[in-house]
């Protein structure tokens, strides 16, 4: 299947937190979204390994994406390097999207900048002919996204453009609480975290609000340009497979 729209993350709702909105908006539209998580968020000090499959496949669900694998790296120790990229070219190869947006290159997690690193990485060697992958058997051909955008996570980051995802605020906010083990405060499922209270979620819905005022909407999600400043845009110029 090809993609148009894949989202990588480096953990099970990081995508959720900071572009389900955009998958959400461009799935509506009738585009192919995916997301790849790099780890399965086992060292969170909430929830297990179990857990977090449960609720990442609600949120695919909400989010009503094409697909969505997990690639079991070590989370807190996979790195920027071959084995990891060979990993993550495979599935490059396999769903040939047109956009990958990927982590933050900056955040409170240190793992967020390594797999913002190590996507800008495998998406310009997964184009070339002489890295050779293999798929059931077969070779696969090299294929380069034409496009990769980081999206902005915890720490804040001033966006070179902004989708407005007003129309689905609801359902991303739904995608994040899918995640209870995380961001519900329910002694349950392991300590209290920086992010397992109200505070926090309500935090991410300030965030959301504060991109849309930038464009004349009400909420909005940001994303940086790895290539270039492009300038801010609206959902309506953010359209595949023509936007700049």
């Amino acid at each position: 299947m090809k993609l148009d729209i894949l989202a990588i993350a480096a953990h099970p709702d990081d995508a959720e937190l900071s572009c389900s909105g955009t998958l959400l908006q461009h799935k509506q539209k009738g585009y192919k979204t995916g997301i790849i998580d790099l780890t399965q968020g086992e060292l969170g000090s909430r929830g297990s390994i179990a857990l977090r499959k449960q609720e990442s496949d609600a949120a695919t669900e909400i989010m009503q994406l094409d697909i969505r694998e997990n690639l079991h790296f070590r989370d807190g120790f996979f790195q920027n390097d071959e084995k990891h990229q060979l990993a993550l070219i495979q599935m490059i190869r396999k769903y040939q999207p047109d956009i990958v947006l990927a982590n933050a290159p900056n955040d409170r997690h240190p793992d967020h900048g390594k797999a913002a690193s190590l996507a800008k990485d495998a998406c310009y060697y997964a184009g070339l002919v002489k890295i050779e992958t293999m798929l059931d058997g077969q070779v696969q051909q090299a294929w380069r996204p034409k496009k990769i955008f980081n999206y902005i996570q915890d720490q804040y980051l001033e966006p070179d453009f902004i989708i407005d995802i007003s129309d689905v605020i609801d359902q991303k906010m739904d995608c994040i609480l899918a995640f209870k083990s995380q961001f519900l405060d329910d002694e349950s499922n392991g300590p209290a975290t920086y992010i397992s209270s109200e505070t926090y979620t309500n935090r991410v819905m300030y965030r959301n609000n504060l991109m849309g005022k930038k464009i004349g909407v009400a909420y909005g999600e940001g994303f940086l340009s790895v290539h270039s400043h492009i300038g801010f845009k609206t959902f309506e110029s953010f359209i595949l497979p023509e936007f700049a």
